[in-house]
């Protein structure tokens, strides 16, 4: 008899540590991690970042180019022979001049130079750390913003409600490229004032916060509808049974399960964000001179495309590979987050 007491207290002893489950998130980053698709994304992304970051030190002291400052006039050195920056045209009349093509050298004019003889490797580097950061900031804000309305919106409901979604479908009813041309056109006349703060038309928080605006409703409804199940949960009920206050109730209850959910918006946003930039950028209505992004920089070699067509080229394939990278990671964090994500890869 004291034998098999002795094994069943054994034996319990050792179960919470034998069946001890991993958290929710561990689960989901341990998934995460076991994706090549999801690692690989990752690693790519990682990688453009820190290249990106190194712009900087590779123009001070790789290139030893100002990728800012106009190079008209300029000279560089091709096979020990001194050359041009700008070079005769040898085609039609030969009246005007064109930059000289990819050398592909990583120390000297890698993928040639602009109209104004300014290096594009160097500018491509500049132009990735702001889109990068206009498409991140504002997938932050919008994805804040957006979790805030749909919360509020779908936890307190009745005229709370009503004016929320009414100001969401507002914003929602302007075709999204079309609103942020009209705020971008108008508030790139005198920038934005907010009492003693000024934002001039060159400050990249003016494209921050109007591209992070004009996409609040489309992650503020999926929330506001997530909330709204919420509400008739069980353990909600329970809370709201037990005395528990509606700042507590949304601190513990609803956020923690509408967390997963804005996570996965996220890099979802960012690529959207970043593509809105650079189609913004593009028309001169994003990001304003001395500052540089993908987008002005495709401007920039617009009218370049049929002689020098890297100057256009290499910032569209970045794009394309960062917008691509950041949509299968955060596919792959909503398979990781998102139970019934789960459900319907099982069936």
């Amino acid at each position: 008899m004291v034998e098999v007491t002795v094994a069943i207290a054994t034996s319990e002893r050792g179960t919470p540590r034998s069946r001890r489950s991993a958290g929710p998130w561990r689960v989901a980053f341990t998934q995460i991690a076991h994706n090549p698709v999801a690692v690989g994304s990752a690693i790519a992304l990682v990688i453009i970042v820190a290249v990106c970051l190194a712009a900087p030190l590779y123009a001070q002291f790789i290139a030893h180019t100002d990728p800012f400052q106009s190079n008209i006039n300029g000279t560089t050195v091709i096979d020990g022979h001194s050359v041009a920056v700008l070079q005769q045209q040898t085609q039609g009349l030969g009246l005007g001049v064109e930059p000289i093509g990819p050398t592909w050298n990583i120390s000297n004019y890698f993928l040639g130079a602009d109209s104004q003889g300014r290096d594009v490797f160097a500018r491509l580097l500049y132009g990735g750390r702001t889109t990068l950061l206009i498409g991140f900031s504002s997938a932050l804000i919008c994805c804040a913003l957006g979790a805030l309305v749909g919360i509020i919106a779908g936890y307190f409901g009745g005229p709370v409600d009503w004016v929320l979604s009414r100001l969401m479908d507002i914003i929602w009813a302007f075709p999204v490229y079309l609103l942020a041309i009209s705020l971008s056109v108008v508030l790139l006349t005198g920038g934005l004032r907010l009492g003693p703060i000024v934002i001039g038309p060159s400050n990249l928080l003016l494209p921050i916060l109007i591209i992070a605006l004009i996409y609040v409703p489309y992650v503020a409804r999926p929330i506001r509808g997530q909330v709204l199940s919420l509400k008739n949960r069980e353990f909600v009920k329970a809370a709201i049974g037990l005395g528990a206050s509606d700042w507590r109730i949304l601190r513990i209850e609803i956020l923690r399960n509408v967390l997963p959910t804005v996570i996965v918006f996220i890099p979802l946003m960012m690529a959207l964000n970043m593509l809105t930039e650079s189609a913004l950028s593009f028309l001169s209505i994003g990001v304003q001179p001395p500052n540089a992004s993908w987008g002005t920089i495709i401007n920039d070699g617009l009218d370049l495309l049929y002689t020098r067509p890297a100057v256009a080229i290499a910032p569209g394939i970045m794009l394309v590979i960062t917008a691509v990278a950041l949509n299968l990671l955060g596919d792959a964090v909503r398979d990781a987050l998102d139970p019934k994500a789960k459900l319907r890869g099982a069936a």
